[in-house]
């Protein structure tokens, strides 16, 4: 049995609960993405450049907005997800959507034994690696899912952002993994007001062992770039200081909040 299985049983049953909250937020604006917003944002379009007839595998998917806008730019979409409530929504949206985008339930570790064929591109994005212990099965999924000549295109929030308290006012945490961080929190980003208490465990990841567990399992890097700003207002403090660029107010362009990278597999 995996040691990290009730931590695993703990962020379902959060993120089954999240589901409900963050369909109904103006984080993820749900009318423009049903009007045909594509909920994509820059960074991760010009990593993946023309995804036109590409079959894609995107991990911990949530309930597949991002699956879905692939599919909309002409890409075979598989989502990936841990939580039931949010891929039995993602299937809901892609039937509403009338877009074939299809969604699998399961433990990204877990997910060999439930699909078997390989994709031209695999992808994830944005608070993706904090939910998982070991990096190197992570990377060894990715490797597996590959074609020959495949990329991994990921995108992630920095693990600098990870090291301070919510405020952004002191050193929290370790940027490096020493074993899960058990925290319980009301609200949720997308909706910092809501009624909801949730607990999970989440692991730190500094960027050598994001890198290199990558390395170890196959890939090379292709390129590697760093940003001083998040897409999102998901934290506390944030200003924007441009259309869809967000910095912490009281650190300004002193901080890198996100990474993004493109991996290959010959």
């Amino acid at each position: 049995m995996d040691p990290n299985a009730a931590y695993f049983d703990m962020n379902r049953e959060a993120w089954n609960r999240k589901t409900a909250v963050h369909l109904q937020s103006d984080f993820y604006d749900q009318e423009a993405f049903l009007q045909g917003k594509n909920t994509l944002n820059p960074i991760e379009l010009d990593l993946l450049g023309d995804v036109q007839g590409l079959s894609i595998l995107h991990l911990q998917c949530h309930f597949g907005q991002d699956s879905i806008s692939l599919a909309r730019m002409g890409a075979q979409v598989t989502g990936v997800d841990l939580s039931d409530q949010a891929v039995d929504l993602a299937n809901t949206l892609a039937a509403q959507t009338q877009t074939d985008a299809r969604f699998v339930r399961c433990n990204v570790y877990d997910l060999p034994q439930h699909l078997h064929e390989t994709f031209d591109v695999v992808f994830t994005s944005y608070g993706t690696i904090g939910w998982l212990p070991d990096l190197n099965r992570w990377a060894a999924v990715v490797a597996h899912f590959l074609k020959p000549n495949g990329r991994f295109v990921f995108v992630e929030f920095h693990p600098v952002v990870w090291m301070f308290d919510n405020d952004f006012e002191r050193i929290a945490y370790r940027y490096f993994n020493s074993g899960p961080i058990i925290e319980t929190e009301s609200g949720t980003y997308a909706d910092p007001s809501a009624a909801l208490h949730t607990t999970t465990a989440s692991w730190n990841h500094g960027l050598a062992e994001v890198i290199g567990s990558l390395l170890q399992n196959g890939l090379s890097l292709r390129s590697f770039h760093e940003y001083d700003y998040s897409p999102y207002p998901c934290f506390r403090h944030t200003e924007a200081v441009a259309p869809e660029q967000y910095r912490i107010k009281h650190l300004g362009d002193q901080l890198p909040m996100v990474y993004g990278l493109v991996a290959g597999k010959q």
